[in-house]
């Protein structure tokens, strides 16, 4: 069961429509946040940082389409799952939300039984991701050329793709500079939605995903290795300020970074006498 900490955004023009996708999920035990607009959706997104999102395609002031993008140029709100409701079922509709980076796609009208089945299936996905990405990790053996690309940490995070390398190489290079989507699309020539798709088809991850594991990846080495503050770390990883950089991190290891660090480096006494005082960001 995935009810008792997860929760939804529902992005609906329609308020009739809105409504009853609450209470639908209200009554499976999810918690749920509305929006009337795109543009409402997605400043609620950001404020909020939902465990997924729902959203109509056809809405007045900025469409689905516009919101799944604009949500896909933060690295924090691109992992957020996305579902697209619809009242057209046209291949072309279905293939441009996917290209963009939707989850998946619901057509009205549907059913509860539809709408619950698809909220569970993008979380028990998110489960299992997160599960063989903890599984790969610890089972990863030391760099080699020929089955892993090189990085300057311990920890390699990318997969043997040669005809990703350039991708991956940008973002070795520029992770710790608050790259988006954007940079690393026209750094290798192609367009946000084409890469989206192209690293998506091969990886089955987004390249905002692939960012935001290389962070991670830095910010554990630094909390393990380092007595730097919380707000030097999130700074040196190119984000905007500890709050942002906190979020990402609990979202991704299940509790703030000063916790982590705790159970994972405050074990040697004279490091404990020397550590700062960190506060929760």
């Amino acid at each position: 069961m995935y009810q008792s900490s997860k929760t939804i955004l529902v992005i609906e023009d329609d308020i009739t429509t809105q409504s009853l996708y609450s209470e639908f999920l209200k009554e499976e035990g999810f918690e749920t946040i509305t929006a009337t607009s795109g543009i409402d959706g997605i400043e609620k997104v950001k404020k909020n940082l939902p465990d997924l999102v729902i959203c109509d395609i056809l809405m007045p002031d900025s469409n689905g389409y516009d919101v799944l993008s604009a949500l896909q140029e933060d690295p924090v709100t691109a992992i957020i799952p996305f579902i697209f409701l619809t009242g057209c079922d046209k291949k072309t509709d279905l293939r441009k939300g996917m290209e963009l980076g939707a989850d998946d796609y619901l057509t009205k009208p549907l059913t509860v039984q539809d709408l619950i089945k698809a909220v569970n299936a993008r979380f028990s996905k998110q489960i299992l991701l997160q599960n063989w990405c903890a599984n790969y990790s610890q089972k990863l053996s030391p760099p080699a050329p020929t089955e892993i690309i090189t990085t300057n940490t311990t920890e390699s995070i990318y997969p043997f793709c040669p005809q990703l390398k350039e991708v991956f190489d940008y973002i070795e290079a520029n992770y710790d500079q608050g790259i988006t989507l954007s940079d690393v699309a026209g750094a290798v020539g192609y367009s946000s939605a084409y890469l989206t798709h192209r690293v998506g088809k091969e990886t089955g991850e987004t390249v905002n995903a692939w960012i935001v594991k290389r962070r991670m990846s830095a910010a554990r080495s630094l909390l393990k290795n380092t007595d730097y503050t919380i707000e030097r770390i999130a700074t040196s990883l190119g984000y905007q300020n500890s709050c942002h950089f906190s979020r990402q991190f609990r979202q991704h290891h299940g509790v703030p970074p000063q916790t982590w660090r705790k159970e994972n480096y405050l074990q040697s006494a004279d490091m404990v006498s020397n550590m700062p005082t960190l506060e929760l960001a």
